[in-house]
């Protein structure tokens, strides 16, 4: 019988940020979104202040002021590097594993058969403490569905894990379970499963199976099979994405083209560190610009272009000069821009790559210059190396007046002692 686990590490953002600063332990935190906008989490210490998801922090001012809410910036180069050291640390109890999430994994335990699941479970759970600083909550079940659902228990388990095998266990909890809390339930099914008079996680698990394929497709029967304890989703590999997108809204509006084309660029530099780690090219380049439709005084406009390479690459020098290209044609004088963005379009692997007459795809200096730029800005930090085309003041920058230092990845950022 297949055993899953599913590793979720308890409000993730949060607890980055205390790894490094010990005062904030206990402290209510918030993380805030792209220009420092809104709330997208937060400890639960800012839950239990009722402090809600997604509202624009200005509106929380006086509770953050009462309480000494600690508020952050967005930090994703330490939040993504931290979720890597979890993610690697999981893989030495589990090679079998998916990361599913930046803060989640599933493992399969029953190639492993320890003796005792919760104890080896709790094992996980003290070791990926102890080496990273992160305290996370295991949910071990016989199916992907039912081990997320044990996730949701473990999380006020004294010691963060929870077995859901145990028939009673599973009764109990699935009575009390609204089928709109349940793991690939989204609201439009959930509303359709409320009008067939099923509302409970135990009432779908005890429906029809045919029934409910009607009704809900494939996967609303996958799921009631799944609370059944029959495995029907199994761990996913990683594919290789075929298309990348890179966008952010700028820290203030610009009206000048220079700034944009230093974003862009910016942008198409992430876009193409990303397509390299997956060993693709991109065939295609869509750039598109934007003001902000939220600002009714000011003029709108949109507009965005592709367009195609003569080769499939993944040289960032030749996507940012495609990029500006594409730029020069969509971008319009005497407007207030609020965002840009790039997409790399049709990706195919370098090794399916067509040979073409006239070029050495062997010997291309442009691969070999890319991996020593990707090896120095992974070893000494990102924008150790950058093209001059991404700019230096970057007045475009969003507004992350509040991050913390990113601990991990810039040596100048690095935690001093005293």
């Amino acid at each position: 019988m297949k055993i899953f686990a599913l590793v979720d590490c308890n409000n993730f953002y949060a607890s980055c940020e205390r790894v490094f600063d010990p005062s904030l332990k206990e402290r209510a935190i918030v993380i805030l979104s792209n220009n420092d906008g809104c709330i997208v989490a937060r400890s639960n210490e800012a839950k239990s202040l009722g402090i809600p998801m997604g509202i624009p922090v200005f509106k929380q001012k006086t509770v953050i002021k009462k309480h000494n809410v600690a508020v952050f910036s967005s930090n994703y180069q330490l939040y993504g590097d931290m979720s890597k050291r979890v993610m690697d640390s999981l893989g030495l109890f589990a090679p079998d594993m998916e990361v599913y999430s930046i803060d989640e994994a599933f493992l399969r335990l029953d190639y492993l058969q320890p003796r005792n699941l919760h104890e080896y479970c709790k094992t996980i759970r003290e070791k990926i403490l102890q080496w990273t600083g992160i305290p996370v909550s295991i949910g071990i079940g016989p199916t992907k569905v039912l081990a997320k659902i044990a996730n949701h228990v473990a999380k006020k388990q004294t010691d963060g894990v929870f077995d859901i095998q145990c028939q009673q266990k599973q009764d109990e909890i699935l009575k009390s379970l609204e089928v709109k809390k349940i793991w690939g339930i989204a609201r439009g099914l959930s509303e359709r499963l409320n009008s067939m008079g099923i509302y409970k996680a135990s009432e779908l698990r005890d429906a029809s199976p045919s029934i409910i394929r009607k009704h809900l497709s494939v996967v609303g029967e996958r799921i009631l099979r799944e609370l059944k304890g029959q495995s029907c989703i199994d761990l996913e590999t990683i594919q290789p994405k075929k298309n990348i997108m890179s966008s952010k809204s700028f820290g203030k509006l610009i009206t000048k083209k220079e700034p944009i084309e230093e974003a862009l660029s910016n942008y198409a530099a992430r876009a193409c560190e990303k397509l390299r780690k997956q060993n693709s090219r991109t065939q295609a380049v869509h750039v598109f610009i934007q003001t902000n439709g939220f600002r009714e005084i000011d003029r709108q406009y949109n507009n965005a272009i592709t367009h195609t390479l003569t080769t499939p690459t993944s040289d960032t020098r030749i996507i940012i000069e495609a990029a500006k290209f594409c730029l020069s044609r969509i971008y319009k004088h005497g407007y207030r821009y609020k965002k840009t963005g790039i997409m790399l379009l049709d990706l195919i692997p370098a090794s399916l790559e067509q040979k073409q007459l006239f070029v050495d795809f062997d010997h291309r200096p442009g691969d070999h210059l890319m991996n020593i730029v990707d090896r120095v800005n992974k070893e000494q930090g990102s924008d150790t190396l950058f093209f001059g085309a991404q700019g230096v003041n970057r007045e475009w920058k969003m507004r992350c007046g509040l991050r913390s230092p990113r601990y991990t990845t810039q040596w100048n950022e690095l935690l001093t002692v005293r």
